[in-house]
């Protein structure tokens, strides 16, 4: 099983990807994560990204190409993954198609995790974490039992994402409709599509999604 999940920063792409992890066994694949993995690996791709990197530079698509097709090569890969955060453009989803036909894999299903932006931006402004040992919180979906106190570890300090603000979660989501959201018709186009409600209960997605890989 090869699939993609789409939708815009927020979503809940991550917390799906886990729970695939977990009952599927194959591993979900982060650009970020495979890109450090290969400079720390000093592989020959990963020299190149550093020396990239070292220059202050944007690691290309060629050599972001290149580590996920050295990444899904691995044997842990052999019975599928799941591709987090890429591809981002058409050029990208292009070059993943050919990367995997030169494998002789194809994709199994794209799924596109739709949400309400404005309920988005309420869902991902709200957030807050325990500054002691990470519980996450919400303003108004999920405060803590005892106000001001963590359920888990019963510390009163909290913290907030700087990029969890309502202004620079706006911004993402312009980028992501700007560069990302084409990619729903491509791979609509190609038959890959399911699209389910992403601002559904968190346990309710995981019921879509499953419903989903259970007829591909």
């Amino acid at each position: 099983m090869r699939l993609i999940l789409l939708g815009p920063p927020g979503a809940g792409k991550g917390t799906q990807a886990q729970r695939l992890v977990e009952k599927y066994g194959i591993p979900q694949l982060s650009t970020g994560d495979m890109l450090r993995a290969a400079v720390a690996a000093q592989t020959e791709v990963g020299k190149r990204a550093k020396a990239v990197m070292d220059a202050g530079k944007l690691v290309s698509d060629d050599i972001v190409n290149a580590i996920v097709s050295d990444r899904i090569d691995q044997d842990d890969c052999r019975k599928g993954f799941i591709l987090d955060g890429y591809p981002r453009t058409l050029v990208q989803a292009d070059a993943v198609e050919q990367m995997l036909a030169a494998k002789g894999l194809d994709l199994s299903v794209v799924i596109e995790m739709h949400v309400d932006d404005e309920l988005l931006v309420d869902r991902i402004a709200g957030r807050y974490t325990c500054a002691n040992c990470g519980a996450g919180y919400h303003d108004t979906n999920h405060q803590p039992k005892n106000p001001g106190v963590c359920d888990k570890c019963g510390s009163t300090e909290f913290k907030r994402r700087p990029d969890d603000k309502a202004e620079t979660v706006q911004t993402r989501l312009q980028a992501y409709y700007k560069e990302t959201s084409p990619l729903i018709g491509y791979y609509h186009c190609k038959g890959k599509l399911k699209s389910l409600d992403g601002m559904a209960p968190m346990d309710d997605v995981t019921a879509q999604i499953e419903a989903i890989l259970a007829n591909v």
